[in-house]
């Protein structure tokens, strides 16, 4: 029966809290425990690089009444250890006995070498490194920005919203060089500079003193506070020993129903990589999207396998992000990696441009700069996998809908 078992989450973010509601939503009746390493309520992230930031709302609670659905909160306790074979967990406060585990620790952000103990050095994933950054801003301090990814481009856009003199400091030739090609990721680059903002590319960090940042070449750059965003990593070292299996990033290799290698264990979100039919590879997708799909996934097999229903479909959604940076609402869907073609809607000139990317004739991925109509249809396009006419995706005029070929 399942009013007899007990499912541990493992983390209190987006991931573990949909998890929760989604076992509730599903009809489990047992027991269920959600352990968070924060001592907040659970939140949401996004808010903590915009609003939160900014100082125009205090806090992204989920609104959701736990204790009406049964949940049991367990806050400001950090798992250490798992062991599978005993179904228990390890904790500050003992071990905690679960029938089925749910990983959902979400990721960790990379600090720079060298600057971890360094006054006036942040990082920007956790309510309390918005708390300890807000002041910054409000300061108006000069500010240097290690990173042009994502998280960098979100908060310089915040920082100079509240006039601080913002300089980023970029390794590669380009922001989110990692993440689009040259040709779509230097256009990006004026952005910086239409807002202020300083950006140097090509720019490594030699070390960071109080109120300074030496490059390696020599120059020195002014800093109040020094930002950190150059990237994230699975929160996963806990699992060491475990047996539970991880993949060369640190991503639990959960399988297409997002099962571990131990028995009765799951992993989602951010922590958590997944099989993709539809791109032929794993993915690891850092995304707030993918924190709110896959609990649903974890659920129905969780129910599925005590009431012997049959098993969810492989979870393979289209992966989704979205950036609001330098005023400009950014959105992405897909993976573009094994695409043969890239196909521009638009001048990256204007406003408003999109770039769709093209396997076999069929739409993979695509990138909206202010052009949600195109997002909204290449969703759809993505999910069908119908083979599109390329001139037809680049005239940015007519829909993208009505880009099908024959």
């Amino acid at each position: 029966m399942d009013a007899e078992r007990r499912v541990v989450i493992a983390g209190a973010g987006m991931a573990g809290v949909q998890t929760a509601v989604a076992l509730r939503d599903q009809g489990f009746t047992g027991e269920v425990l959600m352990i968070g390493a924060e001592p907040h309520q659970p939140y949401d992230r996004p808010p903590l690089s915009k609003a939160i930031l900014l100082g125009t709302a205090e806090g992204s609670a989920f609104e959701v009444d736990f204790a009406a659905l049964g949940i049991e909160l367990r806050l400001g306790l950090e798992v250490t250890a798992v062991r599978p074979e005993a179904h228990e967990l390890d904790t500050a406060e003992g071990p905690v006995p679960y029938d089925t585990l749910v990983l959902a620790t979400g990721a960790r952000p990379l600090a720079l070498p060298g600057a971890e103990d360094v006054p006036g050095v942040h990082l920007l994933r956790t309510l309390d490194d918005a708390a300890r950054l807000r002041p910054v801003l409000e300061k108006r301090h000069d500010v240097v920005v290690v990173g042009a990814g994502w998280i960098g481009a979100e908060f310089a856009t915040a920082a100079r919203g509240a006039g601080c003199v913002v300089t980023v400091v970029e390794a590669a030739d380009r922001p989110l060089g990692g993440a689009f090609p040259a040709e779509v990721g230097t256009p990006m680059a004026e952005w910086y500079a239409e807002s202020g903002t300083t950006l140097l590319t090509r720019a490594r960090v030699a070390h960071v003193e109080p109120g300074e940042v030496a490059l390696d070449d020599g120059r020195l750059l002014p800093a109040d506070a020094v930002v950190v965003g150059i990237g994230a990593r699975p929160a996963t070292d806990w699992l060491a020993g475990s047996g539970i299996a991880l993949g060369p990033d640190g991503s639990v290799t959960a399988d297409d129903r997002l099962r571990t290698s131990a028995p009765d264990v799951y992993a989602v979100g951010d922590c958590a990589s997944y099989p993709s039919a539809r791109y032929g590879k794993r993915l690891m997708v850092h995304h707030w999207d993918n924190a709110l799909q896959g609990p649903r996934t974890v659920a129905a097999a969780i129910t599925g396998a005590l009431t012997g229903a049959e098993e969810p479909p492989p979870y393979d959604p289209v992966p989704y992000f979205w950036s609001e940076q330098f005023g400009r609402f950014v959105q992405y869907i897909g993976h573009h990696e094994a695409a043969d073609t890239m196909v521009w809607r638009g001048d990256p000139a204007e406003p408003a441009w999109s770039v769709a990317w093209l396997r076999d004739g069929a739409l993979v991925a695509l990138l909206a700069v202010g052009r949600p109509r195109d997002l909204a249809q290449g969703r759809k396009l993505v999910e069908s996998a119908a083979p599109l006419d390329a001139a037809l995706v680049a005239d940015a005029s007519r829909p993208l809908k009505t880009a099908l070929a024959g």
